[in-house]
């Protein structure tokens, strides 16, 4: 086996060398998706060694019964399962009648893998000697189109170096998959019947409690050296789970053969009226009349059209440059806005692990990006799913006592039910609720899209308001209003009375939802009373609510002027984190729960995520005086803590210690800090990568209906470029250490 290196590089992810114990962790980061599904990079051919297979759908899931060994009144019922798809992309390959298997072949030289970025390509080549000593050079290239959701492509040809020799693809789908990740070991797939037709295969399937009906096709080319087309047909068989298409090839020394496969998904969400594999031979039809060459060229200006708006050009630091772009990369692989029932799971198509399809994270870190960097139809798509989902977070609230159209968002979903199984969160972490209104607000502030509101979003923010208002306590002894028993973004604490962030965010949201109820009357009254109607609102409530965001209760320690992240705080041993062994560390794997609780240890920024959200609130001299408190305390295992540091720390000026947290915050992944890439990406904290250099370096803000940008440059960096959309126009700034331009061009 050869040593391992991964080359830096502005464009390309490019990993050297065969590691066997590297195989999972490459697999999550060469990841390929195009927001309709998406694939690990796992191996084509049979590998013997550890490895995490991955297909993935977008919007199909299972309902796996929570696992939990007591119950409680409103607890889930299910934990949403991402599925592991029936795996189109195997193709078995037979040397002289023995299995090409790189765990346990004779040697493993040349291995390279490259992610083209900027066109969306995953290329892989290696040299093998068997056991035979037949030497073969094998180069596999992959996409999945961005053109055509359905669609998936790998080319994958094999050259003789030393000998004459015999070579059998198998290129097969398997439909009995299951998920690493099951409750009870439940099967996930029925499936159902299956068809071999000419080189055209399909396995027909569906979900057990969901039923989504998915139609797994593949079809196969092979062809020569010289790229003509074999005139013959691959046997077909069914084993088990599996369809076969084998090709059997007499391959001469110096020669190779190339197959060719295309496949994916086809499913009744998309086509409820049409026959599945009757869309599948289309699909195949339509590839094999293009050809591998023209799928390329689409596939390549399908990704230049996303990177003339999306890119960020880092002059001068080739590991931030590729970062950012690996960050980019990623998001448009996992959402594209196409599809508004759709969302941005945290591990997106590259893993199992979280289950459900949309968090906080969402909204929070992720519509900034899109709102910027697409159509303004995209980023109202993302506030859509949330506003079609309100009866169900009206439910939700109900399961847990509330009425009168109290609304609670679930902490995880896919359909707007709650499935996250854990009390402290489902229950507790109720702050979620603010991160979707405070999305209404900053998607029309940037966008003045004003007519969201009246047509969608002031429904939701009603229904927030409610749950606030019957969420509070009135505590005669502080005559203020007090949040009990929640979680707040610092998951390191459970069940804390009034933390502040929470705090903060219920009466903004109580305040917001009053202006808008104000300004929808005023401005659109047949709207204001269709959405008093149908909510049976009565304006005393509005009242309420603005008395209790007028007696907000928020804990502060007067001796060292800062806000406390909750009742109790400083009852704890306040230590910095510099403090933690470094062998202790990430905490969360090297310590019980009950340490971790008992720690002043905070796991992403909490009271520092109000400072964020509401900086206009406060000074930059209080600003720095709460960073300068609760940072050395925060251990960032979070993935989605860095980001919020990093811009904070830009507006502070503290320029390396936001370089610091920008490389943190966008190579978290590629180099693997937490020790557990291998269970997939962070898709969602990408998005705050992105916030790191827009809102942190870049400087970029809106308000009163204009954008502004008050750039500072990292040292280490040369130059910045980026685009954002704002309002109809592209504004392209470029930052120098000369200062910097705004360049505004109509899109």
């Amino acid at each position: 086996m050869s040593s391992h290196k991964n080359i830096p590089h502005p464009w390309k992810i490019i990993e050297e060398g065969f590691d066997p114990k590297r195989v999972k962790a490459t697999e999550s980061i060469f990841s390929l998706g195009n927001g309709a599904m998406g694939q690990r990079a796992n191996f084509e051919e049979q590998y013997s060694g550890e490895t995490f297979q991955g297909n993935y759908i977008g919007g199909v899931y299972y309902p796996d019964k929570t696992k939990v060994g007591w119950w409680k009144n409103g607890y889930p019922e299910y934990f949403a399962k991402v599925l592991n798809a029936p795996n189109w992309t195997g193709i078995d390959v037979w040397i002289n009648g023995t299995p090409l298997d790189l765990f346990l072949c004779k040697s493993v030289t040349h291995f390279r893998r490259e992610l083209n970025m900027q066109q969306g390509i995953y290329t892989r080549t290696f040299q093998v000697e068997m056991g035979d000593e037949t030497q073969l050079e094998i180069t596999v290239k992959r996409f999945l189109s961005m053109d055509i959701g359905e669609l998936g492509v790998i080319q994958y040809q094999i050259k003789s170096l030393n000998r004459d020799c015999e070579i059998v693809f198998d290129s097969f789908i398997d439909g009995g998959i299951v998920n690493q990740d099951s409750n009870w070991d439940d099967p996930f797939w029925n499936t159902t019947g299956n068809e071999i037709d000419h080189g055209f295969s399909c396995l027909h399937s569906h979900t057990l409690k969901t039923n989504f009906e998915v139609c797994t096709y593949a079809a196969v080319e092979l062809f020569d050296t010289e790229n003509n087309l074999i005139a013959t047909h691959p046997e077909g068989s069914v084993s088990g789970k599996k369809i076969h298409l084998k090709h059997g090839q007499y391959l001469q020394k110096g020669k190779s053969c190339t197959l060719l496969k295309y496949g994916g998904y086809v499913n009744k969400m998309n086509y409820p009226n049409t026959p599945l594999d009757l869309r599948a031979k289309e699909i195949v039809a339509q590839a094999k009349m293009a050809g591998f060459d023209t799928l390329v060229q689409n596939q390549q200006a399908a990704w230049k059209s996303v990177w003339d708006t999306a890119d960020i050009v880092i002059t001068g630091d080739v590991q931030a440059q590729q970062a950012i772009r690996f960050n980019i990369f990623q998001l448009n692989q996992t959402y594209n806005g196409k599809d508004a029932r759709l969302n941005i799971g945290p591990k997106g198509f590259t893993g199992e692990k979280y289950g459900g399809s949309t968090y906080w994270d969402t909204e929070a870190y992720c519509l900034p990006f899109y709102m910027a960097t697409k159509a303004q139809a995209v980023a109202r798509n993302l506030l859509k799913y949330r506003y079609d989902q309100l009866d169900k977070a009206i439910e939700n609230a109900e399961k847990l006592g509330f009425s009168c159209g109290a609304a609670l968002y679930p902490m995880v979903t896919m359909n707007g039910e709650e499935c996250h199984n854990e009390w402290e969160i489902t229950f507790e972490e109720i702050h979620r609720n603010g991160a979707i209104a405070f999305a209404i607000f900053n998607y029309v502030r940037y966008t003045g899209d004003t007519e969201y509101i009246p047509e969608m979003g002031l429904e939701v923010l009603i229904g927030i308001a409610r749950f606030w208002a019957q969420r509070v306590n009135f505590s005669h002894d502080k005559n203020k209003y007090v949040i009990l028993g929640v979680t707040g973004p610092n998951e390191y604490e459970n069940n804390v009375n009034n933390n502040w962030y929470t705090n903060k965010i219920a009466q903004w949201c109580l305040t917001y939802a009053v202006a808008q109820l104000q300004r929808t009357e005023n401005d659109y009254p047949d709207d204001f009373h269709r959405i008093c109607e149908k909510t049976t609102l009565n304006l005393n409530e509005a009242k309420k609510w603005e008395e209790i965001a007028g007696k907000m209760y928020f804990p502060f320690d007067t001796q060292q002027g800062v806000f406390l992240q909750q009742d109790g705080f400083l009852d704890k041993t306040i230590h910095p984190a510099r403090d933690i062994p470094p062998e202790q560390r990430p905490i969360n794997q090297h310590w019980s729960w009950d340490r971790i609780l008992r720690s002043p240890f905070i796991k992403q920024a909490d009271v520092l995520q109000g400072f964020y959200f509401f900086e206009d609130d406060f000074s930059n001299e209080n600003l720095r005086k709460h960073f300068e408190y609760y940072e050395p305390l925060t251990v960032h295992e979070s993935s989605l803590s860095p980001c919020i540091h990093a811009v904070l720390a830009s507006r502070l000026d503290e320029m390396e210690a936001a370089y610091a947290f920008y490389l943190r915050t966008s190579r978290l992944d590629l180099d693997d800090y937490n020790k557990e890439v291998e269970e997939g990406l962070h898709i969602t904290s990408m998005a705050g990568t992105w916030l790191s250099i827009v809102e942190g370096f870049g400087g970029m803000r809106v308000s009163n209906g204009k954008i502004t940008f008050n750039p500072k440059l990292p040292i280490a960096w040369e130059a910045l470029q980026f685009k954002v959309i704002f309002r109809g126009k592209i504004h392209s700034v470029r930052v120098d250490r000369k200062g910097h331009t705004v360049h505004i061009e109509a899109r």
